[in-house]
């Protein structure tokens, strides 16, 4: 094949500029030339300079783009003919970003509310232990394989857990820091997801003690207080699907979510035992008269497989149906059981580990179960009647 002729110092500078329109922020999840993170193309004789604004001194993500901008400028300037230098955006120019990430919302207000496009999940139980935090991590990576941008948040700030079921905190426990551009908050992302938890904001308690074992004893005030940041200072960009997890009950934090998210589906998790699904039906209750609506119920540790094809059912059974049966009662539309989800030595296993079933082993029974509780999500239609639609009739 004969060489290509060399390209003139012009057209390689032009050449580059567009290499680099496929490198993407991995906080931000958009292209660096959109947030003007680019600063500078030069070419001096064979070699290429390119100078990269950061958001914020000691960005987390600035191994990972610079290594992704000289990876993409060499697919154009030759392999060790690119120089990449890293510089710090600003005060206006971050105030630039903020600005133009949020738009025609600018400011700090919740752009979950009546009018949006995102399907909001409240994700919730009558009582603790029944597995919800680790089928509201599932069920986001599983939606997130779909292709669709998801969104998740730990509001269960008592009883955090959501970095650890993805994998966002090390050994000592703490939880990956989201990054901080003026008043926005970057989340963390794992496994396609945007996370945001309290758990990525505590210390250690004491020292040598891990992170994850700190307690937040907060009442009611501070705790709505967190859920409305959580929802008007971290910018989660557009969404597909906002999940909520819910922390068990009927307390301050569905109360508030009701307030915040009116628009919010609400998915019921219970197991197959007699007295959590009484307790289930509660937090469905509590969720309807708050306006929300039930999408569904799902039965957790419904039963362990053996390996002769029998199933061992240690919790009992028909919880999930009774929870859908009562919760259907006397309303116009009937609330489905979307799936049953089987004990799981894998699930609990990437629980520990920070890799969710579905992704570590999808063939799992377990995976298999929340993967249809995916594609239930996934398939349905936003439902639109009685919003409020942002439009203006002229």
């Amino acid at each position: 094949m004969p060489r290509m002729p060399p390209l003139a110092p012009d057209e390689l500078e032009a050449a580059v500029r567009r290499s680099l329109e496929s490198v993407i922020d991995p906080e931000i999840r958009k292209p660096i030339t959109e947030l003007d993170m680019l600063e500078s193309v030069q070419v001096s004789g064979d070699r290429v300079q390119v100078v990269v604004r950061l958001t914020i001194v000691g960005c987390p993500a600035s191994d990972r783009i610079e290594r992704d901008v000289r990876q993409a400028a060499e697919t154009v300037a030759g392999e060790g003919l690119v120089d990449v230098a890293l510089t710090v955006m600003t005060p206006e120019q971050r105030t630039a970003l903020t600005e133009r990430l949020r738009g025609a919302k600018a400011g700090r207000t919740n752009p979950f509310g009546p009018g949006t496009l995102t399907r909001v999940i409240a994700v919730t139980s009558g009582k603790g232990g029944v597995g919800k935090s680790t089928l509201t991590a599932n069920l986001a990576v599983a939606l997130a394989a779909r292709g669709l941008s998801v969104g998740l948040i730990d509001a269960d700030v008592h009883g955090f857990s959501i970095p650890a079921l993805l994998g966002l905190v090390d050994d000592d426990g703490l939880a990956a820091r989201p990054t901080q551009v003026n008043d926005m908050i970057l989340p963390p992302v794992a496994h396609g997801v945007k996370v945001i938890s309290i758990g990525m904001f505590v210390e250690p308690a004491e020292p040598g003690a891990r992170a994850s074992s700190t307690a937040v004893a907060w009442r009611g005030p501070m705790l709505h207080r967190t859920l409305n940041q959580f929802l008007t200072d971290v910018y989660f960009g557009d969404l597909d699907v906002l999940l909520v997890d819910l922390p068990p009950g009927t307390g301050d934090i569905a109360i508030s979510l009701g307030q915040l998210l009116p628009n919010a589906e609400v998915l019921v998790v219970t197991t197959p035992q007699p007295a959590a699904a009484d307790v289930a039906e509660r937090s469905g209750v509590v969720a309807r008269q708050t306006g929300q609506r039930i999408i569904g119920v799902v039965e957790n540790m419904a039963g362990l497989p053996g390996p002769d094809g029998t199933v061992l059912d240690l919790f009992g059974s028909g919880g999930g149906e009774e929870v859908a049966r009562r919760l259907s009662a006397g309303q116009s539309e009937s609330v489905p059981l979307v799936a049953s989800v089987p004990l799981s030595i894998a699930l609990r296993q990437g629980g520990d580990d920070g890799i969710p079933v579905v992704a570590g082993a999808p063939d799992d029974p377990a995976a298999r179960a929340i993967e249809l509780v995916a594609e239930v999500i996934a398939s349905r239609p936003r439902q639109l009647s009685g919003r409020r639609l942002d439009v203006s009739v002229r």
